[in-house]
């Protein structure tokens, strides 16, 4: 039994360990997340409930009961960087109306000029880039594949080499429930999106996109205490290995 207790306790320290890994290879990267606690971070919301360290890594319980502000942000803001950081979609919940995204960024339309809808279980979150909602990269279920900035995509102000230069090049999502990496290099206004070591947005422009702001994780739907529901684009995701490098 005395073996047993030693084992279990030796699981639970590697589990620990294997959550926080070590920084990507080259200078100048450092941690933004410890494994331990949110030091660095802030939930202005003031609902711990909603944002919790699990296991080593940053678990989302999203709620869309609560008031204020549920995403997370970084205490600090930064200009122009390189960002690497883990994610995975825990569950995908609901029918969410998805549709057909184009390569140009538009949807595809059917014979009488609507966009052809697929119904489909699905999950949402992203990452604020610079303190903006609208420059956010997507953590999503939908079939485009995560990576994308749709408040640049939709905006139809937008020139039509910006709205396809933010729609990702392919898929390279992980099947839900495992880890992915998002390696993000933000120079100017220009966004490269590396998803599991393949560039699915290359020198993307941001026109108008701060030059200067905070990070974010993003609450975006959750579940309803009222009638039992989930939200069909709950923010079910948690986050790891959090890394920075400023770029002069």
């Amino acid at each position: 039994m005395k073996n047993l207790v030693g084992f279990a306790l030796i699981a639970l320290v590697a589990t620990a360990l294997s959550a926080q890994a070590a920084p990507p290879e080259g200078e100048g990267w450092r941690s933004l997340f410890n494994g331990e606690n949110l030091d660095g971070w802030e939930n202005k919301s003031g609902h711990a409930e909603i944002w919790q360290i699990k296991d080593g890594v940053i678990d989302c319980n999203p709620r869309v009961d609560l008031p204020g502000d549920k995403t997370l942000w970084s205490k600090e803001s930064f200009r122009d960087f390189q960002l690497h950081i883990e994610w995975r979609i825990k569950g995908a919940k609901g029918e969410y109306p998805v549709p057909t995204v184009l390569p140009d960024g538009s949807h595809k339309l059917d014979e009488n000029g609507n966009p052809i809808i697929t119904m489909m279980p699905n999950a949402d979150s992203g990452i604020y880039l610079r303190g903006s909602s609208k420059s956010q990269i997507n953590i999503w279920c939908w079939p485009i594949g995560s990576g994308e900035v749709y408040g640049y995509r939709m905006d139809d102000k937008m020139p039509p080499e910006v709205r396809a230069g933010v729609t990702p090049k392919m898929k390279a999502d992980k099947p839900i429930g495992e880890w992915n990496t998002f390696v993000i290099t933000m120079k100017g206004d220009r966004l490269t999106v590396q998803l599991n070591g393949k560039t699915v947005i290359e020198n993307a422009q941001m026109p108008g996109t701060p030059e200067e702001g905070p990070l974010a994780l993003q609450h975006h739907g959750g579940y309803h205490k009222a009638d039992d529901q989930w939200n069909s684009a709950s923010s079910l995701v948690q986050f790891r290995n959090i890394y920075l490098k400023p770029l002069e």
